[in-house]
């Protein structure tokens, strides 16, 4: 008879690999089992295009991976993880070849935004700058985790992180610039920029720009996999890839078993039934990974020493281009989302060349071609771009879908995040990590806190697992 393990964790992403080393760390015996070649998820790095160009299929800038409660935690420098600060986190360029940065300093922030807003996002800012690490705690928690370190500062975040995006910038700013670089942080929610709570993940962004950067992981975001299963390794944890579960039989005993899986996968593998039937997902991107000959022409200065830049310069311009995704339309204006990483970390390509990332939103499960209406946009900042594409690798909704089961549809953040589905998930529980069989367990973005490659949803869930065992 095969020995009883305490538990198995099926998928290999950062949740579900973060869990696996927490329980480990815990002195539980632990296995992992992955269905792709090798672990990642949505942290991985592949050569989609050309020889010696290293990209990132999904996730490649972490600004809440470097100083996550979870991550920070573990020795992941000894296991190779190496971050890299590109000049500026992100620009955004406008029209007339100027741009809003978001910078390390807020002072450098305000003051590209123009006089009438500099000071209003001074102010926006200033209660919580120097405090990231106690905040993200806080609002990274869970109830069992007591009361806030800082209650002042989480109810006074809260207030305004309850606030949809809209509101925030027509109330806080007077132009465009300001409102523009806002709304294309909240743009990173794929929701309603007037949906409730998407203001909160705007600040967050900008704050965690400020106190911790937006970087990349030297060699790509494979790094970040890499170095968490090297590290469960050394606690005794033992990972398994090219293993497909379909049923619960398919693993060996163990007295839990977490899921980095979506709701629905892990509803069909677990014989749960309709337990999730209520879950939804949200829309998809269309996404394209560029070999170029040389650095992307950038008009904006400020965008050729970026590692991200947001292209679709106005409020308007980004709620529409969200709202045309959500309504099932086809893209027409994109509000794109693009990284640049061999800015900082040459190893991604060839001496001279670069790679590029790009995404822009369309509906779920969307099977057009939005290579045109999105290099046709980039054209619009950086004239001359086509001519620097070697090659492209393109990922629509089923291709996106294909690539990793957890992106239901095309949905990279593994469920909606409209309303206050960021907030209940995968649905209102008081353990949302616990499902209605008593040894099986759920710790993928479809959890709080939501999607993010933080692993703190594999942390939580980890915390629930072991409550459980010690109960039992």
């Amino acid at each position: 008879m095969a020995t009883m393990l305490d538990a198995v964790v099926v998928g290999a992403g950062p949740n579900g690999l973060t869990a696996a080393v927490e329980l480990a760390r815990r002195g539980l015996s632990v296995e992992v089992y992955e269905a792709a070649d090798a672990v990642g998820g949505g942290a991985r790095t592949e050569e989609l295009t050309l020889p010696g160009f290293r990209h990132d299929p999904c996730s490649a800038v972490h600004p809440l991976a470097v100083r996550s409660p979870a991550l920070s935690a573990m020795p992941l420098d000894r296991h190779g993880l190496e971050w890299l600060h590109p000049g500026l986190p992100m620009a955004h360029p406008f029209p007339d070849g100027t741009a809003a940065v978001l910078s390390r300093h807020v002072g450098e922030t305000a003051a590209s935004l123009g006089p009438r807003d500099a000071g209003a996002y001074r102010r926006l800012v200033a209660p919580f700058h120097g405090k990231w690490d106690t905040l993200a705690a806080d609002f990274l928690r869970t109830q069992w985790d007591g009361l806030p370190a800082d209650p002042v500062t989480y109810a006074r975040f809260g207030l305004v992180a309850a606030q949809s995006a809209t509101l925030l910038t027509k109330t806080r700013f007077r132009d465009a610039k300001a409102r523009g670089l806002f709304a294309g942080l909240a743009a990173h929610g794929i929701a309603p920029l007037g949906g409730f709570g998407i203001g909160g993940m705007a600040l967050m962004f900008a704050l965690a720009a400020h106190e911790c950067g937006w970087p990349v992981p030297r060699g790509g975001s494979q790094a970040i996999a890499d170095a968490l299963a090297s590290y469960l390794r050394e606690l005794g944890g033992t990972i398994h890839t090219g293993f497909e579960v379909k049923h619960l039989d398919d693993l060996p005993p163990a007295r839990a078993f977490v899921f980095d899986t979506s709701p629905t996968a892990l509803a069909r593998i677990a014989g749960l039934g309709n337990a999730y039937a209520h879950f939804r997902y949200g829309p998809s991107v269309f996404k394209i990974d560029y070999a170029l000959d040389g650095p992307v022409p950038w008009t904006a200065e400020p965008a050729r020493r970026a590692g991200t830049i947001h292209i679709g310069p106005t409020y308007e311009e980004i709620g529409a281009a969200l709202d045309a995704a959500i309504a099932g339309h086809d893209p027409s204006v994109p509000f794109l989302i693009t990284s640049q990483p061999s800015v900082v970390d040459p190893s991604r390509a060839p001496e001279g060349k670069h790679t590029f990332w790009v995404y822009g939103h369309v509906p779920s499960a969307w099977e057009g071609d939005a290579t045109e209406v999105v290099e046709r946009q980039i054209e619009r900042f950086a004239p001359g771009f086509r001519d620097r594409v070697l090659a492209r690798a393109t990922a629509g909704p089923p291709e996106l879908a294909a690539r990793n089961p957890n992106y239901v549809g095309g949905d990279i953040a593994t469920g909606s995040v409209a309303g206050l589905r960021l907030l209940i998930r995968p649905k209102l529980a008081r353990v949302p990590y616990a499902t209605a069989h008593p040894a099986v367990f759920l710790c993928s973005s479809a959890t709080p806190p939501g999607p993010g490659v933080h692993g703190m949803s594999g942390y939580h869930a980890a915390k629930a697992v072991w409550r459980r065992l010690r109960e039992a």
